[in-house]
This record gives structure tokens, sequence and C-alpha cells, in this order.
């Protein structure tokens, strides 16, 4: 929108800096320093600034203050919103993303002082862990929203776009059933790390994992790479239909877009499997889950706005 260019520059930063701490939330599981600040939070073994930390302290910590900078950062984006755009979506959906850093945040502090970190391989934690993926899912949601609005003026409306929108609504639902059983497998990779060098071959491998003498996260694993493929073939599906049938000219290249990162993302995620998920893979892994579900957020609601223009006559 040409009234605030800069907005538009910051929100998409923004959007940048949260992924980053997204990702370093995810190497903080990897490196299993979630206990590093002790079950203390938001202090750090009871002090400000830790004295003396260790490796595993000084990542939770840092981790501690990214996430409390994008706080802030959000704060800016709210009010920075409200200044340029007044009672607009832009803003709201500014809010909204503030909510939800909110949100990760209590969660993330349940984590610490429930000591459902470092090495807990609970029942508890599983559920806790997929659950805070789904609201990380909302809160990137809400900031691409955000920076996406603040160019495209076009109105939404849902319902222009007929049984459209159940098809999209279906592929929204499909990723987010694949994150969270992605969760609960790269947390079973973190606390039951398969041999990479094993001798045993993936059938092999997956056979043992569903002993019943295996841990349940083990005998999970199987669950995941299952939904996904479910899942890529659904938002696939997604991505050819918005081609086919949408009524603007953004929507298709979204579309497409769409389904290019699907594609792209079973390829890691086999080669996550073939590799026996090193940590910097379930980072670049996590890193294009969040691109694919963006991308599907920012198709669905431009298929919106094309359905909502051609339904009025404007341009789209």
């Amino acid at each position: 929108m040409a009234r605030a260019p800069r907005f538009r520059r910051y929100a998409w930063a923004f959007f940048a800096y949260l992924l980053l701490v997204i990702l370093f939330g995810a190497w903080v599981r990897i490196t299993h320093a979630g206990a590093g600040c002790g079950s203390h939070w938001p202090t750090c073994h009871g002090q400000i600034i830790p004295l003396d930390p260790s490796i595993e302290t000084m990542i939770e910590y840092t981790h501690r203050l990214t996430s409390g900078l994008l706080g802030i950062l959000g704060l800016v984006l709210v009010g920075w919103a409200a200044r340029s755009f007044g009672r607009h979506r832009v803003t709201w959906s500014a809010v909204v993303t503030l909510v939800f850093i909110v949100l990760e945040a209590m969660i993330g502090a349940g984590l610490v002082l429930k000591e459902l970190v470092a090495s807990d391989d609970s029942v508890a934690r599983a559920i806790v862990i997929s659950l805070h993926l789904v609201n990380t899912l909302m809160l990137t949601g809400a900031a691409s929203l955000t920076a996406w609005w603040s160019t495209d003026e076009r109105p939404v409306s849902p319902r222009a776009l007929g049984t459209g929108t159940w098809i999209l609504a279906a592929g929204l639902l499909a990723l987010v059933a694949t994150c969270m059983t992605g969760a609960v497998t790269a947390l079973g990779d973190t606390l039951f790390p398969v041999q990479a060098t094993s001798d045993a071959g993936l059938l092999e491998r997956l056979s043992g994992d569903l002993s019943p003498a295996k841990h349940f996260l083990v005998r999970l694993r199987i669950i995941h790479p299952v939904v996904a493929v479910v899942a890529a073939g659904i938002v696939y599906g997604v991505g050819a239909w918005i081609r086919e049938h949408a009524k603007d000219d953004r929507s298709p290249r979204l579309g497409r877009a769409l389904q290019h990162a699907v594609l792209t993302q079973v390829v890691l995620g086999l080669l996550d499997i073939g590799l026996a998920a090193p940590g910097w893979m379930q980072l670049l892994h996590l890193l294009l889950a969040q691109g694919v579900w963006v991308a599907a957020v920012l198709t669905t609601v431009s298929a919106w706005a094309g359905a909502a223009s051609a339904a009025t006559g404007r341009p789209a």
C-alpha cells in the first residue's frame, strides 16, 4: 500500500526475524538445552543475568533474549499498524500476532516451569509440544497476513469462493495435522536418535520402531510420514485447483509456489529419514514447513480476494 511502504518493509523484516526465533527454539530442543536455566522463568537459575553459564544455559538464555526482543518488535508492529492504517485488518492482524507471541511465551514458560524440557519423554510433553507448534502456525500465519495485507487492499470474501473455501480449508487442516505429528516425531528423533551408521535397512528399522518394547515416541515415528504424504497430496491438489479456478492473477502464482514448496518438502522429508534426522536437517525441514504453511495461508486469502473482486466487478 503506497501510504505505508516503510511499514511493509518492517512487517516482512519482522516476519523473517520471527522465523529465526522459531528455528532457534527448535535448536534449543535439538541441543537438549531447554533446562539450561533450570526450572526458573523468567529468571535463569534465579538470576537476571546468569553467572558462569554452561553451554546449555547460554543457548537457553539467548533464546529467551531473542524471544523477548520479538515481543518488543511485536508491540512496535501493532503501534505502527494502528498509526498507519487505523481500524484496518492490517492492525487487527498485527494485534493477533502479538496475542500469539504472548501465548507462545506462556507455553514456553509452562514447559520450563513444569520441567517438560531437556530429556523429559513424557506424554504431557508430547501433547504440549504439538499444541505449541499449532500456536506457532497461528503466529506465523498472522504475521504473514499483516505484511501481505499492507500491500493488498482487495476485500476478502470466503463466501464468494463457494466450495473452494472448503477445499482450501481442507488443505490448511491437513497442514496443521502434519505439523502436529511432525512435532512429536521431531521430539522422538531428539530423545531417541537413530544411528545413521546402523546396518539395519529402512524397513527393518521401521519394524523395530513398532516393537511394543519401544518407547511410545519411537513407535509414533511412523505416523508423521504417513500423514505427511496424504497431506502433501491434498495440498498439491489445492494448488492445482487454485491454478484452474482462481479469479485473479496472483492466486495461480501462489498456488504454483505452494505446489513447488510441497514437493520440495516431501523430498526433504525423505532425506531427513534417510539421514537419520540430523539437527541441521530438522531445522531446514521446519523452515520449509513454515514456508508451506504461509504459502497456503496467503493462497487462501488471495483466492478469497480474487473471488470478492470478481463478484463486485472490481479489478482483481
